[in-house]
């Protein structure tokens, strides 16, 4: 077992616990206090709270879990389906990872139980591989979120360039981890951080570690992380077919590797750097419905959407679908075709 911590802020980690032992948030991936956690559950949450909130990750983390209740389940879980019931989470990467982990997990017989064997699995970063080992194997490994970061560069009011401030972020909060409570420890920074230490007008008057924050004594606790200016992304253009006959509504199935590998989608041309016209896949009378704009990670997405009635029998590729039956889409597909004047259904 290491040493205690004999950094200045180590006074604050019992009174952080017994905040949270108060004010814990209750969200439907955790267990009872002092209870261990399985696993799956904390995985799969972690994968789905990836640049999602917990208010929109919430209900897919219950019907992921009602429809596969345990690694196996999921394993076993064809990938259409999979990526149908992630449909808005948006990251479908995470989705096809998520898949490749689940059947590695289970054809090992189970989850690694240290944060260095969880690293050598599919999709598993620092972050969720120290939140599964503290959480649900009681390792005494940080799990530091957006959240926990954003309390430490206010707790030392941290001036350092924002890459250096989080690898310093990362190795104080490892000697912090308390032997006994390292799960317990991840989540108090992690509701510190959505509860009282908000992006803007954090609470300092609740906050349960306030006397020790440097911000909060300069009077300016909002002004942190002093993080670079974020550079407005690229922007990328296309079209998007929304074709109609007798109520239903042609879809397809996009390739199953790369950007919505393996998702259901509109037809839609290829997405370039440059507006142009493109030639839809069949001829009709196209109308223009409006755009669709979309950010993803790299790039922001408009595309221009079309639609038409046809008398065509099947294309190609892809099968017509009933108007009040369409799901699944990724949330871009699902923009097009509410301008298109359709509402597109959570498959869950």
């Amino acid at each position: 077992m290491r040493a205690k911590s004999e950094h200045p802020l180590a006074a604050m980690v019992p009174r952080l616990l017994a905040w949270f032992d108060r004010s814990a948030r209750t969200l439907p991936w955790r267990s009872a206090p002092g209870a261990r956690r399985d696993p799956y559950r904390v995985w799969l949450s972690e994968i789905m709270l990836q640049q999602t909130t917990v208010p929109h990750a919430a209900p897919y983390f219950v019907a992921f879990t009602t429809r596969w209740p345990t690694v196996e389940a999921l394993a076993e879980a064809r990938d259409e389906d999979v990526m149908q019931a992630w449909a808005g989470l948006g990251y479908y990467a995470r989705a096809r990872n998520l898949l490749k982990c689940a059947r590695e997990v289970a054809a090992r017989g189970g989850f690694p139980e240290t944060e260095a064997g969880l690293r050598t699995l599919p999709g598993i970063g620092p972050y969720t591989a120290g939140a599964v080992a503290a959480l649900a194997f009681g390792e005494r490994t940080p799990a530091v979120d957006g959240n926990a970061e954003r309390v430490f560069a206010r707790l030392l009011a941290m001036q350092d360039d924002w890459a250096a401030a989080k690898k310093r972020i990362g190795l104080l909060a490892r000697e912090l981890v308390p032997a006994d409570r390292p799960g317990a420890f991840a989540e108090a920074l992690m509701d510190l951080g959505a509860t009282v230490c908000t992006p803007r007008n954090p609470n300092c008057a609740a906050c349960p570690v306030a006397e020790h924050c440097a911000a909060r004594a300069e009077g300016e606790p909002q002004r942190y992380p002093l993080k670079p200016e974020k550079v407005a992304p690229p922007v990328r253009y296309g079209t998007a077919w929304v074709l109609r006959r007798a109520g239903n509504i042609w879809v397809v199935r996009r390739p199953p590797s790369g950007l919505l590998g393996g998702m259901l989608a509109l037809p839609s041309s290829d997405w370039i750097e440059t507006r142009q016209q493109f030639a839809p896949a069949v001829e009709a009378d196209w109308q223009p419905a409006g755009e669709a704009r979309h950010i993803f990670t790299h790039f922001s997405l408009r595309l221009d959407v079309r639609v038409a009635e046809t008398r065509y029998p099947d294309l190609p590729q892809g099968f017509w679908t009933p108007e009040g039956q369409l799901s699944g889409l990724p949330t871009v597909f699902a923009k097009a075709a509410a301008l298109a004047g359709f509402s597109v259904r959570r498959k869950r």
